[in-house]
Order: C-alpha cells, then structure tokens, then sequence
C-alpha cells in the first residue's frame, strides 16, 4: 500500500439511479479509463457515445436467472478484492487472467422507495439487490487499492480528485468513501430486515436495526455546546422531518423537536385545529368551523407562553389566519398547505420558518417510538389510542352533558400530547388552561388553574377562564385533591383513566360537587 494517489485504469459501473451516470462516464473516458457495465448502465452508457465492456464479455458468463445473477464471478470479485502489494495476490490474478478494477461506482435497487409506494411482497423481494451489496463491500473492504463510490452526489467529489492527482485518488478520500460504503449497505439492510419484520408483524424482532440518511448538520443541539445533525429515515411519515420550508432561517433541533410534537398534536383533530407549542408542551389548542377562529382561540389560553412559539395547523393555512399569526412573534408555522395571500402576509418576517407538508400524520397509525440510555435504546409502539364517545364509561351520578362530552374527548387528547403529569381545562373547543411536567397532579391542576386566571386577567375578562370548563388527566388521581382543585377552579366534568385504589373516594368526591366524571380505561403518560 502507498499513500501516494492511484491511478484509475479501469472502473466498473452497475446503477439502478443513473443520475449523473453519462457524465461519470464521459469524464474518465476522456481520461482513459476502461469501463466495465452491466444491462441498463451499460446501454445507457453507449445511447452517449461512451465505450463501455459488458460484465458477460468480460468475465466470458451471461447473466443467468433473469439478471439475479451477472456480477458474482470470479473475475470481478479477484479484480476488486486482489491486494496489489502481495506477490500471491498478483501472481494468483496473473494466473487466472483477473485484471485490476481501481474504481467501483454502484448504487442499489431502489428497495426503499419500492415499500414506499406499497408494492407487492414479490415485487418487493425482487428489488433486493444481491450483486451490488457484495461489490460495494468488496470494494469497502480493498480501499486501500479501490476507491468505491454508491451515491451520484459524491461523483463530483470523485472527479475533483481525479483532476487534482492526474487520474488517481488518495488513501484519505478511499478511506472517507469506504466508511460511507458501508454506511449505506448497512442502512439498506436495515431497510430490508425492518420490513421483514413487519411482514411477519414482529415488532420487536431479536435484532433491531435502524438506519438513516444526514439531512442536514444543526447549528447546535438543545444546547450550544452540544453537536446536533437531521437524519431521515425509517417509514414514511408527514411531517417536519419531510416539510418543505418555503421561508425562514435555518431549523434548529429546538425547532424541529417542538414542530414535531405541534404537528403530531394538531393531526389529533377532524375540524379545522391549530396547536400553539412552546417546548415540546402545548400553551394553547382550538378547534373551530375556522383557522382563524380556532388560532384565536388557541392564543387566548396562554398568550405569555405563545410568544416565540410553533404554531400547527391541520388545515391549509389562509390569508387571515396568517395576517392574524404575524401580529405575534413565532418560530415557526407548520401546515398541509398555504395560499397566496398567507405566503404574502409572512413573507415579509424573514426569520419565521414556514413548513408544508401536503399532508398530515395519521395520528391514529401504528409505529415505533426510539429513546436512547445509557448502553441500549428504549422501544416502544406508538401511542395511537384514540378515546371516542362510546369509549368512556360515567361513573359519577351526574351526566354530562353533550357538549361536556365533547369537550371532555378533545381535552384528553391534548393531554395525550402534553408532558406529565398532565392537566388540560378545555371549554367550547378549546384550552382555557394547561398544567404539564409538574411532579404532582394536584400541582399541575393548580399551574393550570393559575395560568387561566393570568390569562383571563390578560383577556380583560371577569372571571376565570376555567369557570364552566372540563378537566382531563393524562392518569387516574391518586387522590381527590387533584380532582377537588379543579372543581375550585370552576370545572364542571371530568375525564381520567380510572384505576386508582382510590377511585371511590375520587368519584365520591366529584358526586359531592355535582362534577360528571367518565373513566376511560387508557393513559396517556408522556415523558
């Protein structure tokens, strides 16, 4: 081996993405360098004008089994793998007639992009490449004489080297593209083993595989002395790992940690929503015949918090939705769409991000959800539950009523988006008051109660937002007093899980506030 750079001579090419292939072709033809292909590279290849040597000539077999087999030989294999500073290795491909290949540019079947659009399993199975992993490693492996490329995005790097070392590449760019070789064989085949394992509905099968492709490196993490970088990867999903952002400075990891959780929240909902989120936990969440009356309504619950914060919404985002979003300062805007006059509004706030998606999450779709500690990865199945009206079951004296009932379902599934312990007053769609993260239930009662007075008193109204409203726990109560707080805060219905040794004396202590309670059989914890 030499760290001086090594020359190209010859260079096989098999893509399934023939983006940037005719010029990768006409660049080292011009600078001599002999071409190896296979079917449609090939044939690609020659339509411009570029020699190039078929597989079947070269290694003197055809492709067999319909074109499952035609780069496992021999010859290619010893071409790619032979150590040139050997004397056995150059001997042995001396004697069986196995040129050297210093350049090996090959990407895979389209395996990924086969399962996103639903094919069939055989189709599926059909488009797991067999010959294209074995040459990338091979190639990976041999980097010391084999410069391997499996991406049309680092030609342009291949060829500056080639100008720049007179046909030849060095050991540090052999080695960077080596890494990154098998960076994409491994993402492949967790791909591949991932769907697997869906097929045989096995979701947490002995090996866990997970793979990603960098979208783009972050200024910082949660903090600025932290490293941070965007990797997409796993199933399809909307939202904003996918969003096109159509204004705006850079994204940071704050940024699309709470967008993520905005548009996860606001999918919850068939009527027009929107969901102010500030830190992962929402300040303000409305449902409305419109955007702009559930905006308006969202922003009342907690106007101190919204300040800098994201904003979701479920619907294409308006002209006056959007005029009445750009009286305040936020981060970010995230919607399936916007129209004209919306883009128009905010486009003069240059630093507001605004993300479209096209579409929204199924909030109701199975998945897994990945945490890392110390040593492993926590794995669970996404928190798809969903309480309707026929789910709850009143265990108090008293009924509520059906707009109690309706608030009661839309207030549990903002808790089901907010940090525990988690309270949520909601009254006439919408939140009047939210208490998230608080060690105790009673204490997350209270900051909620606290924060519809100060809003209420912000609002220029008499009483406290949460006069008339419902309450929902994310946990049963422990004890009554978390219940009691809320019915001195003017709740009239309650809704929890139920489960609690004691749940008779909550339910007692409701019967003796008049308060209408339903149990709902399901938590919603969320850390």
């Amino acid at each position: 081996m030499t760290s001086s750079p090594l020359r190209i001579t010859r260079a096989l090419i098999s893509v399934s993405d023939k983006t940037g292939l005719v010029a990768l072709g006409q660049a080292l033809t011009a600078r001599g360098v002999e071409i190896l292909s296979t079917g449609g590279s090939a044939g690609r290849l020659r339509e411009s004008q570029v020699p190039v040597i078929e597989v079947a000539d070269f290694t003197g077999h055809p492709e067999i089994l319909d074109g499952r087999v035609k780069t496992l030989h021999p010859r290619l294999h010893g071409g790619i793998l032979g150590r040139r500073d050997l004397a056995t290795h150059r001997e042995s491909m001396a004697t069986h007639n196995i040129p050297p290949i210093d350049l090996v540019v090959v990407n895979l079947y389209p395996f990924e992009e086969t399962v996103a659009r639903d094919a069939g399993f055989d189709d599926c199975v059909e488009n797991i490449d067999i010959g294209g992993p074995a040459l990338i490693r091979a190639a990976a492996k041999n980097h010391d004489f084999v410069a391997v490329v499996t991406d049309p995005a680092d030609y342009e790097v291949l060829l500056a080297e080639l100008t720049a070392c007179d046909g030849g590449t060095t050991l540090a760019l052999r080695r960077r593209l080596a890494g990154l070789a098998y960076a994409r064989t491994a993402a492949y085949d967790a791909a591949i083993a991932r769907w697997f394992a869906g097929q045989a509905h096995d979701t947490f099968p002995p090996l866990l595989t997970f793979g990603g492709r960098l979208a783009q490196h972050l200024r910082y993490g949660e903090n600025p002395h932290q490293q941070a970088a965007l990797y997409l990867g796993g199933p399809a999903r909307p939202g904003v790992g996918t969003a096109i952002q159509v204004q705006g400075k850079e994204l940071s990891y704050n940024n699309l940690n709470d967008t993520d959780a905005a548009y996860e929240l606001v999918a919850e909902f068939e009527r027009p929503a929107v969901a102010i989120i500030k830190h992962a936990n929402p300040c303000g969440v409305a449902e409305a015949e419109s955007p702009v009356d559930a905006y308006r309504a969202a922003l009342l619950c907690d106007p101190v918090s919204a300040f800098g914060g994201i904003i979701a919404l479920n619907r294409p985002l308006d002209g006056a939705t959007a005029t009445e979003i750009a009286k305040l300062f936020v981060e970010v805007i995230i919607a399936p769409d916007a129209d004209a006059e919306a883009r128009a509004a905010l486009g003069t706030k240059k630093n507001l991000r605004l993300l479209l998606t096209r579409e929204l999450p199924d909030a109701g779709a199975a998945g897994l959800t990945v945490r890392s500690i110390a040593g492993g990865y926590l794995v669970q199945s996404r928190d798809a539950a969903r309480v309707l009206a026929g789910d709850v079951t009143v265990v108090t004296r008293r009924q509520p009523s059906a707009r109690e009932l309706a608030d009661l379902l839309f207030a549990f599934r903002v808790a089901k988006h907010t940090k525990s312990n988690a309270i949520v007053y909601a009254r006439d769609g919408a939140t009047v008051g939210i208490g998230a993260g608080q060690m105790s239930r009673v204490d997350s009662s209270r900051v909620a109660a606290l924060k519809a007075a100060d809003a209420a008193r912000q609002a220029g109204r008499p009483e406290p937002l949460t006069e008339g409203s419902v309450v929902a726990s994310d946990a049963f109560f422990p004890f009554a007093d978390g219940l009691i707080t809320a019915a001195e805060a003017g709740a009239t219905a309650v809704i929890q899980p139920g489960g609690s040794v004691r749940d008779a004396e909550v339910i007692a202590a409701a019967d003796q506030r008049d308060l209408a309670m339903v149990f709902t059989g399901i938590r919603h914890f969320r850390h």
